[in-house]
Formats: C-alpha cells, structure tokens, sequence
C-alpha cells in the first residue's frame, strides 16, 4: 500500500505520464512519452538508443497494464497505480536498467556524466513541460562534484521509485511535487 509520500511522488508522474489530461494511463500516452524522448539529441541520432527506449518504454506500459488494469478496460487509474507500489521493491534489477537507458538518452554528449543542463532536460522531457527545479541538483549531486555519475544516477532512479523516504535525494531526480 503507498504511503501519503509516495502517492503525491506517484500522482506528479501519472500526471507527466498522462498526456491528454483525462486521468487514465493507455497505451497512447506511453506512444506520447515516447515521442517526448525522441526529441532528445542523442535519442533521436542514434537509431540503436531509441529503439532501446521506446522498448522499454512500451514495455514499462504493457506490464503496467497486464499488473495494473484490475477492471480489464485497457486503462489504468490512479488508484490502480498506486495499487502496484508494493511490487516496485522486488523489481530493483529492471528498475536500474531502465535507469542505465534513461542515462545514455539524457548524457548528450556522451561524457558519462550528467550535468545540470542535461538533468533539467531529462525532467522536462519526462514531465512535458519546465518544472521548477531550483536547489534540486545540489540535492542529487551526491558527492557535490557537478555531475550525476551513472552510479549516482542508478541509486537516485531507484530511490525515485521505490522509496518512501523524503530525505533521499533521489526522491527529487523528477524534480519538485506539490506539498
């Protein structure tokens, strides 16, 4: 069951998800977030990488929806979402895969390391639009060296979606939600 924290983390990300506004995830807002991502550089370069997104991507939405749907209309709901966070903690492996694909998408220039312009371009990418941001990457940069390594990132996607502890930082990486 989602604790108050994680569901206000998780209605910030349905609502970055669910790109017509009508308060259903399907498979045409995850098309949406794909075609989002695909504006990135590097993603839209390099054939390989965008395949590897949109696989994952889609495939993100099709075990949403095979775990998620629990009345079969093809959609999922908030409440349906948040239904899912207890099985999170037993999917770490797929969770920080993930994060290595959205590491290669967002590092444009292919250094190894995310700056703070890239991070700013990964939360608007995933959100859809300029999310206020300020103070956030001083929170994630884990060793204050001005870049997210890929392991600082791994360990901040992954707090990102399984924890429910407002101090780590990683609870951050998509930016600021509401209170």
């Amino acid at each position: 069951m989602a604790s108050e924290f994680q569901e206000r983390k998780l209605r910030e990300m349905f609502a970055a998800f669910d790109a017509d506004g009508d308060g259903f995830l399907r498979e045409a807002d995850f098309r949406a977030l794909v075609a989002r991502w695909e504006r990135l550089p590097r993603v839209a370069a390099e054939t390989e990488l965008r395949a590897r997104l949109e696989a994952l991507l889609m495939g993100w939405w099709a075990a949403l929806l095979e775990r998620g749907d629990a009345n079969g209309d093809g959609a999922v709901d908030m409440g349906e979402l948040l239904g899912l966070v207890d099985e999170l903690p037993a999917m770490v492996a797929t969770v920080t895969a993930t994060a290595e694909t959205v590491f290669e998408a967002v590092d444009e220039d292919g250094d190894g390391v995310i700056s703070p312009a890239e991070h700013r371009r990964l939360v608007e990418t995933w959100n859809g639009r300029p999310v206020p941001l300020d103070g956030v990457f001083e929170l994630l940069d884990l060793n204050g060296d001005g870049h997210l390594s890929r392991e600082e990132f791994a360990l901040l996607w992954r707090q990102f979606w399984i924890s429910d502890d407002p101090a780590e930082p990683g609870n951050w990486l998509c930016g600021r939600f509401a209170d």
